[in-house]
C-alpha cells in the first residue's frame, strides 16, 4: 500500500517514519503516510507567514472548486471516513454533504465580505468625515482538528481561513489523518498560492511546538477540554478558538405530553445519543423528564435505543458502529461500571465488545458519577426524573460545560426561558441538542470552550478591524 503524501506549503511531500491508518472496527490496515520533520513543519510555517494577499475572487473560486470536488467524489470520501474513523456510512454521507455546504457557504461568504461604512458626521466635530471598517486576517491560522469529523471539522479551519485570506496550517488527529490529506489534494487542485495551506501529520506530543510559534497568530484547536486549556494558558498573547465538547443534555419539558411527542423525542434522542457511537460533542448523554411523563417516555426511549442496528459500519444498515480505539471502548465501560457500583441501573446495553460499546441507557445515576458530570464521549445516556421544568433546567447548568442543551416544549414562554436561563451556547427547541447547521454559530461557555465556530462566525475570530477614515468629503 503506498504511502499518501501530505502537504507542505501547497507541494505534496514525503516525511520521516510511518503513520499507519487502522480500521476501527476490524483492524485492518486503511492506510499509511509519514510524519512531518522539523524541517518541514519549519518551512510550513515560514511559507505561511509570507503568503501574499489574495483577491476575493481568487479565495472564492477556489473554495467553490473544491466544494465541488466533494459533490463528485462524495462516495468515495465517505467511505474513506468510515474506514479510519469507524462511523456508519449512513453518517459519513452526511459528514460529505455537510463539507460540500461549509466550503460553498465560504465563497458565497468570500465575495460579501467586504466590511461597513460609517458616516461620522453625525457628530458636529466630524463633520466632511466616513470611515471604512473593514476586517483583515490576524495572520495565519493553527488548526487542530479532532478525529470524529475527519472531513468536516477540518473544513470548519480551512474554509474560513481561505475566506478571508489567512493561511492556514492544520495538524489532523493522527487516528485520522487520511480525510485531510484527500482534502489537501483538492486544494492542491485550485490556484491557491504555495504557502495558503499545508497539513502536516504529527503526534499530538509535538503540537504544542506549532502552537507556540509567534508566526502563527490564530489558534482554532477542537478536542479535548484539558488540551485546550493547556493551549490557552500556553500562549495567552495569541488569539485562540476552542471547541472542546460538553455532556449535551435533553428535557422533556411539562407540555410535551402526547403519545406522538414523547415517541418523536424517543426516537430522536435515541438516534442522537449514539449517532457517532457517541463520538460528538454536542450527543444526547443527560436526559431531564418532566416526573408525570417519565414513565411513558422511558419504554418509548428503550424501545428506540434497542432497535438501533449496530456492527460494520461499512454496512448501509448500520446506525451504531465501533469507538475509535479499544482503549476509548474500555474507558467508557470503566465508567459505567462505576455508576453501577454507586447504584446506577443499566436499563439496555453495557457490554463491551472489542472497540464496540452498545448503545446503553442508564437510570439512578448519581450527579456526581462521571458518565454524569464529565463528557463520556460514547453510546451512553444518562435518564433522570425532575419535578419540573424548572429543576431540569437547574439540572442542565449543574455542569462544568456549556455547548448545546434541547427543549422539547412547544411553549413559547418556556422556550424563551430556556433561552435566558440555560448556560449555554446554543438552545435548540423541538428537538435534540445534536443539531447543528454549519453556517450558524456554533460553541459553548464554560468548559466547552470560547469562540464560535461556523463560517461567519470564523471568519470573524480569524480577522480584526481596521479602520479607514477619509477627511474632507461633501457627504
Amino acid at each position: 500500500m503506498e504511502s499518501r503524501a501530505f502537504y507542505v506549503a501547497g507541494r505534496p511531500v514525503h516525511g520521516e517514519g510511518e503513520l499507519t491508518v487502522h480500521h476501527p472496527y476490524d483492524g485492518r490496515v486503511v492506510g499509511r503516510t509519514t510524519m512531518a520533520t522539523p524541517d518541514q513543519v519549519e518551512a510550513a510555517v515560514a511559507a505561511a507567514a509570507e503568503a501574499a494577499a489574495l483577491p476575493a475572487h481568487v479565495r472564492a473560486d477556489a473554495l467553490d472548486h473544491v466544494s465541488r470536488r466533494l459533490a463528485e467524489r462524495a462516495d468515495e470520501i465517505a467511505r474513506l471516513v468510515t474506514a479510519e474513523n469507524g462511523k456508519p456510512l449512513k453518517w459519513a454521507r452526511a459528514e460529505v454533504r455537510r463539507a460540500v455546504g461549509t466550503f460553498r457557504w465560504a465563497a458565497e461568504e468570500a465575495r460579501r465580505f467586504s466590511g461597513d461604512l460609517q458616516r461620522l458626521d453625525t457628530d458636529p466635530t466630524a463633520t466632511g468625515r466616513i470611515a471604512l471598517v473593514r476586517r483583515v486576517p490576524r495572520g495565519p491560522v493553527l488548526g487542530i482538528t479532532p478525529f470524529n469529523f475527519p472531513l468536516n471539522l477540518v473544513a470548519h479551519k480551512v474554509a474560513p481561513a481561505v475566506a478571508v485570506g489567512a493561511p492556514i496550517v492544520v495538524k489532523p488527529a493522527p487516528a485520522t489523518p487520511l480525510t485531510a490529506l484527500l482534502l489537501g489534494d483538492l486544494l492542491a487542485e485550485t490556484e491557491l498560492p504555495a504557502g495558503m495551506f499545508s497539513v502536516l501529520p504529527l503526534p499530538n506530543e509535538r503540537a504544542a511546538e506549532l502552537a507556540a510559534d509567534p508566526r502563527l497568530p490564530v489558534v482554532s484547536f477542537t478536542g479535548s477540554g484539558p488540551v485546550g486549556a493547556a493551549i490557552r494558558r500556553a500562549v495567552p498573547e495569541k488569539h485562540v478558538t476552542l471547541e472542546l465538547g460538553g455532556n449535551a443534555a435533553a428535557v422533556i419539558c411539562a407540555d410535551w405530553a402526547a403519545d406522538e411527542d414523547l415517541t418523536f423525542a424517543a426516537q430522536r434522542i435515541a438516534t442522537f445519543s449514539n449517532y457517532q457511537a457517541g463520538q460528538s460533542c454536542i450527543a444526547v448523554q443527560r436526559v431531564y423528564v418532566h416526573e408525570w411523563l417519565y414513565d411513558g417516555f422511558l419504554p418509548r426511549l428503550l424501545a428506540a435505543v434497542q432497535e438501533l442496528r449496530t456492527g460494520d459500519p461499512a454496512d448501509e444498515r448500520t446506525d451504531v458502529g465501533p469507538l475509535i480505539s479499544a482503549d476509548a471502548a474500555r474507558r467508557v465501560e470503566a465508567w459505567v461500571d462505576e455508576a453501577v457500583v454507586a447504584g446506577a441501573t443499566i436499563e439496555v446495553g453495557g457490554r463491551r465488545e472489542d472497540t464496540a460499546y452498545p448503545p446503553t441507557v442508564l437510570t439512578g445515576v448519581p450527579a456526581d458519577a462521571r458518565v454524569n458530570a464529565e463528557e463520556v464521549f460514547g453510546p451512553v445516556l444518562v435518564v433522570t426524573r425532575v419535578p419540573d421544568d424548572e429543576a431540569a433546567f437547574a439540572a442542565v447548568n449543574d455542569s462544568a460545560y456549556g455547548l448545546q442543551a434541547g427543549v422539547f416544549t412547544h411553549d413559547v414562554r418556556t422556550a424563551f426561558l430556556a433561552a435566558r436561563v440555560l448556560e449555554v451556547g446554543g438552545v435548540i427547541v423541538g428537538d435534540v441538542p445534536s443539531y447543528r447547521a454549519d453556517q450558524m454559530p456554533y460553541g459553548g461557555v464554560k468548559g466547552s470552550g470560547v469562540g464560535r465556530e461556523g463560517v461567519r462566525s470564523a471568519m470573524e475570530d480569524y480577522t480584526e478591524p481596521r479602520v479607514l477614515v477619509l477627511t474632507g468629503l461633501r457627504l
